[in-house]
């Protein structure tokens, strides 16, 4: 039987990482960005409406737009000694145009003519390599060899389609392009003692100079007629270079610095005219095409932790303003989880914070931060009244889940970090797992919490932990290669399950007859519950290991347990029908390996979360009944 796609829903997750990777179409409401392989269009102001363009087989490296609006290309990374493929889209009917492959291993920047009819592509530092193409048709016109040195970004001038400038690592050059010989022939620029590793670009109206920002925290501005250098500022550097520039409407330039500042700076003499803070590295500036009669003007900036920020310059004071328009995570996902029977929102943590999310609107309602520590695990109380964690300082946090206010905490729960926790269907207990191999009992109290029992016989550590529906048993499962079934009224051990693997993930059935696990061997093996014994083994994945496992939940007018949702090192999500073992859909675009799955109570959609940050809703199809 065929495996069909699995529709993706919407996204929570912008590539903050990808400079330059923040677009804005010439319509004025139309955002483009990568998240991971997959690039997300959606109107500004609402991430509600969102589109996807899927093609990429890994991360998008580099993107760019044509002047009309009517192009996008985009770029990817690969592996060593493949090729990198360059995609065209036609943005109007969202579809796929051209598919390039000539670098080898990354696709470092791309630009278009200002006539839509030439696209220059530059490759990484294992290819350094520019070439031209030909939009209309996907074939490529001529290439040459770039500098001797890592080259970093490539720019077409603004009125004419037959030159453009490269620059890297000491080194600039501006090419001059013969369509009808299909040659290109680079001319380098003086730039006298000076030696800058070029990041960014920004060529004015006329053609007449270009700005580069430097890693050195300086703009340069060099004349294009003579390819001569002219000046370079501002007098006081931007920390950690200048990662991205754009043109304002009176033609200052602004620039995203390494330390999170925004700098706008004088087209003549490169002074500082206004200045503003953000909370990391801005790595994308993009001009808004807001109209005001004062002469402010705004744009969109993108920064390195996923957070974009619209900014609006205003005339009259000189000052920038900052409003926060879109927040995501960007570091790791570890957790997902939901309330109970409860599907309109979730939680996930990651490095140092958990955070609430809108299952539908796509954004944040609750942010819950711990500084300098990661979180593991997240659960909701069955009553709904706290959010428990566990952490890696080994303590776990009871949270509010409206005010997001912390009601207590466990001092040393584990000695090395909690890794797994669940709290009991009577909201009386918490079972925590951690990362020396303890699973421990703890008695939540109104006023105090205090531990029940300690059970030690995992050698490893605990990765996820299930509790029956009755509170009368738990399992856990370790990456010692066992799993452990423990009495919760005597909590010692009534069974025990053994494979060759580091245990991921474990599951009951909900009828609770039969248990699932997933681990690095790649394998979804099925459980006798009772007597311990293996019935089934399936085929997980071909190439990686499984971190994660969800089981369908029962509700009204259905018993559950129809269909598992997998998902780990491969990046896809695949949904498997429970009782013929085979997998109908299969849901692609992480470009990170899959931590986490989960499927909302109400059965209407899927929600995994990767470790590149990116948190991907997907609708939720049943196997087909046979």
């Amino acid at each position: 039987m065929a495996t069909d796609m699995l529709p993706l829903e919407g996204v929570i997750g912008f590539g903050g990482s990808v400079k330059s990777g923040l677009l804005l179409h010439p319509d004025g409401y139309t955002m483009i960005y990568p998240l991971g392989s997959t690039i997300v269009i959606r109107e500004k102001g609402s991430p509600k409406s969102q589109e996807f363009l899927q093609g990429h087989s890994d991360k998008v490296s580099c993107l760019a737009l044509s002047n009309s609006g009517k192009y996008l290309a985009s770029g990817q990374i690969t592996y060593m000694g493949f090729c990198a493929d360059i995609i065209i889209w036609e943005l109007e009917q969202r579809k796929l145009l051209h598919r390039m492959s000539l670098h080898k291993v990354k696709v470092q920047s791309l630009s278009f003519s200002h006539d839509d009819q030439y696209l220059a592509s530059l490759g990484g530092q294992d290819d350094n390599s520019v070439v031209v193409w030909d939009v209309e048709s996907g074939a490529a016109k001529c290439g040459s060899p770039t500098a001797n040195d890592n080259v970093l970004f490539v720019k077409f001038f603004s009125g004419t389609n037959d030159k453009f400038v490269t620059a890297g690592s000491n080194n600039m050059d501006v090419w001059d392009f013969d369509p009808i010989n299909r040659k290109i022939r680079p001319t380098g620029c003086q730039l006298g003692q000076i030696k800058r590793v070029v990041e960014t670009m920004v060529i004015d109206k006329n053609d007449e100079y270009v700005y580069c920002g430097t890693t050195s925290g300086d703009l340069l501005q060099v004349s294009l007629g003579p390819k001569l250098f002219k000046n370079a500022g501002p007098k006081q550097k931007i920390a950690r270079g200048v990662l991205c520039t754009a043109l304002s409407t009176n033609g200052d330039i602004i620039c995203g610095g390494g330390d999170g500042s925004i700098v706008i700076l004088g087209a003549q003499k490169l002074n500082t005219i206004s200045s503003i803070k953000l909370d990391s590295s801005v790595t994308s500036v993009v001009l808004s095409t807001d109209v005001y009669k004062d002469g402010s003007f705004g744009f969109i900036a993108g920064t390195a932790h996923c957070n974009m920020y619209y900014i609006k310059y205003e005339k009259s004071t000189n000052q920038l303003v900052a409003e926060l328009e879109q927040t995501n995570h960007f570091e790791q996902i570890n957790d997902i989880a939901f309330p109970y029977e409860y599907s309109q929102l979730f939680a996930t943590c990651s490095t140092t914070d958990i955070r609430i999310w809108h299952a539908t609107e796509y954004r944040e309602l609750l942010r819950i931060q711990v500084p300098n520590l990661t979180c593991n695990c997240v659960a909701f109380m069955r009553d709904g009244k706290s959010i428990i964690s566990g952490w890696s300082d080994g303590k776990i946090r009871a949270f509010g889940p409206q005010s997001g206010k912390q009601l207590y905490v466990i001092n040393d729960a584990h000695q090395q970090g909690v890794t797994a926790l669940v709290g009991s269907c009577d909201c009386k207990r918490i079972i925590s797992g951690g990362k020396e191999g303890q699973v421990r009992v703890w008695r939540i109290g109104p006023q105090s919490q205090s531990m029940i029992a300690s059970m030690k016989e995992h050698k490893g550590p605990v990765n996820c932990i299930e509790l029956r529906a009755n509170d009368s048993e738990c399992v856990s499962a370790s990456s010692d290669g066992s799993c452990i079934i423990w009495d919760l009224t005597r909590f010692t051990r009534n069974n025990s399950l053994f494979a060759s693997t580091f245990f991921k993930a474990i599951l009951y059935h909900p009828d609770e007859s039969q248990l699932v696990t997933t681990g690095t061997d790649r394998k979804i093996t099925y459980w006798d519950a009772y007597d311990g014994q293996a019935i089934r083994i399936l085929d997980g994945s071909d190439s990686a290991e499984l971190n994660a496992l969800a089981i369908a939940p029962g509700g009204p007018g259905s018993a559950g347990g129809e269909a598992i949702v997998s998902g780990g090192g491969d990046k896809d999500v695949k949904v498997w029908g429970y009782d013929e073992g085979h997998c109908y859909y299969v849901g692609r675009g992480h470009s990170g390996a899959i931590q986490k799955v989960k499927i909302s109570p109400d059965k209407k959609y899927i929600v995994s979360c990767g470790s590149e940050g990116a948190i991907f809703i997907w609708e939720y199809l049943s196997p087909p009944s046979q």
